[in-house]
C-alpha cells in the first residue's frame, strides 16, 4: 500500500547489510507510473567512503532519470474529478474534460455508476486497453492494484482514487513539466545521517488515517515504529508497510521543511527490519511528487514522523527557472 514511486519510482532502499528490497505495491490512492530505480550499497560503506558516495551519486542520477523517463511523474499532465454521472472529453475546450491538443475533439465519456468507472468511445475513436483496441469497457482503478490504462494516440488515461473521491489521471509524453525541468538538487552527501534505527512492532499493526495534500484521506497500515538518534537527539517515526512487504515507507517532515526542502513532506524508503534493524539513509530522502506537480495527491506525514530538527541531507526543493 505504500506510495509506488515514482514515482512512479521503485526505489530500493540502501542498505548496510544485502537484504532483498521488494516493490511498492500500488494499491493506494497514490498510484504512480511504472520507471523502477534500484540501488544497492556496498556492504562496507564505513570502510569505503568513496565508494558509499559514489553510491549515492548514482542513486541521485536514477532518481532524476526515473523523473524523466516517459512514464514519470512528470509526464502526469491531469487530474479530473467525476463529479458527475457522466464525463465528456477530447481536445474541444467544451468538454468536461479537456485533453491535449493531440486527442480527438470528442474522444469519448467516462460513466460513473455504483463507484465503478466505464469509458465509452465517441463515434469513429478507439481506445488502446492492453494489446486490444476497444470502444467501450469497465476501467479497474489503482485502488485495485495495477489500473487499467486506456490510450489515446500518445496519451493515457487512468482511473485514480484520491481517498473516497474517483478522478480520470492523464499521462502526457509531451508535457510541459517534462519540457521545463530544471533538475534536481541534493544537500551534500553526508554519511552522518545514515543511521541505525531500533525496530517496535506494534503488539497489532495499526491502521492510520492520513490526509493527502487534498484533503482526501488514505487508510494506511502502520506494523510498528522505528527509534533512533540523529544530531544527538533521539527520535521515533512510525513506518508505512503491509504484512509481508520487504520495504517500510516513512513520509516525515523536518525543520528545513518550508525553508530548503519541499514543505509538505520528503519520503525515505528502508529494507525490512533485520535482526530488529533498521538502516536509514536520509541522504536518500526524496521529494514526493507534488513537489514537482499540481495533478498529483501526495500524503501528509503522520504527527510522530514530524521530527523537530534539521535533516540537511537528501533532496531539496525543486526550484524553477523564471
Amino acid at each position: 500500500m505504500t506510495f509506488n514511486r515514482i514515482s512512479g519510482f521503485l526505489v530500493t532502499g540502501l542498505m548496510l547489510v544485502c537484504a532483498s528490497c521488494g516493490q511498492r505495491s500500488s494499491s493506494n490512492s497514490a498510484s504512480a507510473p511504472d520507471t523502477t530505480v534500484n540501488v544497492i550499497a556496498a556492504a562496507d560503506t564505513a570502510a569505503n567512503p568513496a565508494t558509499y558516495a559514489a553510491t549515492i551519486e548514482k542513486f541521485q542520477r536514477e532518481r532524476e532519470a526515473a523523473l524523466t523517463a516517459d512514464t514519470g511523474w512528470l509526464t502526469v499532465a491531469g487530474l479530473f474529478f467525476l463529479s458527475q454521472p457522466i464525463s465528456t472529453f477530447g481536445s474541444d475546450p467544451l468538454n468536461d474534460f479537456v485533453l491535449p491538443e493531440s486527442a480527438p475533439k470528442q474522444a469519448g465519456a467516462f460513466e460513473l455508476l455504483n463507484g465503478k468507472v466505464r469509458v465509452k468511445a465517441a463515434p469513429g475513436v478507439t481506445f488502446q486497453l492492453g494489446e486490444k483496441s476497444v470502444t467501450s469497457a469497465e476501467l479497474k482503478s489503482d485502488a485495485e492494484g495495477a489500473p487499467d490504462k486506456i490510450g489515446v494516440g500518445n496519451l493515457q488515461l487512468w482511473v485514480h482514487m484520491s481517498g473516497g473521491r474517483v478522478s480520470i489521471r492523464l499521462r502526457d509524453p509531451n508535457s510541459a513539466l517534462l519540457k521545463e525541468f530544471t533538475g534536481t538538487q541534493w544537500f551534500p552527501i553526508n554519511e552522518a545521517y545514515r543511521v541505525e534505527a531500533q525496530y517496535i512492532p506494534y503488539e497489532k499493526p495499526k491502521v492510520i488515517q492520513v490526509p493527502n495534500i487534498l484533503g482526501d484521506i488514505d487508510d494506511m497500515p502502520v506494523p510498528g515504529e522505528v527509534a533512533f538518534t540523529l544530531n544527538g537527539q533521539a527520535l521515533k517515526m512510525q513506518a508505512i508497510a503491509e504484512e509481508g512487504d520487504k520495504e517500510f515507507w516513512f513520509i516525515f517532515r523536518d525543520l528545513t521543511s518550508g525553508k530548503e526542502t519541499y514543505g509538505a513532506a520528503r519520503f525515505l524508503y528502508a529494507s525490512a527490519p533485520v535482526n530488529g534493524k533498521v538502516m536509514l539513509d536520509f541522504n536518500t530522502a526524496e521529494n514526493p511528487p507534488c513537489a514537482y506537480n499540481a495533478f498529483t495527491t501526495c500524503p501528509l506525514p503522520p504527527e510522530q514522523n514530524r521530527l523537530r530538527i534539521r535533516v540537511e541531507a537528501g533532496e531539496k526543493a525543486y526550484t524553477r527557472h523564471s
